[in-house]
């Protein structure tokens, strides 16, 4: 299971994704329907395989980790300074206060939202496409899962 798990973050995230995720000891439990759900390090989630298509959410955990195997602007938004503490916070990020975001996502995605200096503040899931998070000046672009000091 712990393979499939790797399978699924290299698939999403790109070559590597898995063995930051989910290295040695990673631990994982199944739903009631036998199939891969939670996974964990030391008790703590790490990541969850949605039903809906297969695909990771992640924790803070697994956010720090994508964090520091991907560089930027890789699967990141960026949000500005007067933004960051609210996204820390768990505020979801709105399309007025993005500055920046890696042209390769697609709307329903999992993202890191950054500040300026690439610090990270949270993970969610892209609601807008990269082209309208930049020119729409209303509206949520990214829907927060998780914050750093939620």
């Amino acid at each position: 299971m712990l393979k499939r798990a790797r399978m699924i973050a290299d698939y999403q995230f790109g070559r590597g994704a898995g063995e930051a995720l989910f290295p040695e000891g990673t631990t994982y439990s199944l739903s009631k329907t036998r199939r891969l759900r939670y996974l964990y390090w030391d008790k703590e989630r790490v990541a969850t395989v949605r039903a809906k298509d297969n695909l990771l959410t992640l924790s803070m955990i697994g956010a720090e980790r994508l964090h520091r195997l991907l560089k930027s602007p890789r699967q990141r938004v960026t949000a500005s300074d007067d933004a960051a503490a609210f996204i820390a916070k768990g505020g979801n990020l709105f399309a007025r206060h993005v500055l920046a975001v890696d042209p390769e996502i697609r709307a329903g995605e999992e993202v890191l939202i950054v500040d300026p200096q690439d610090g990270l503040l949270a993970t969610g899931t892209a609601i807008l496409s990269p082209e309208e998070m930049l020119q729409i000046k209303r509206g949520l672009a990214v829907q927060v899962r998780a914050a750093v000091e939620h």
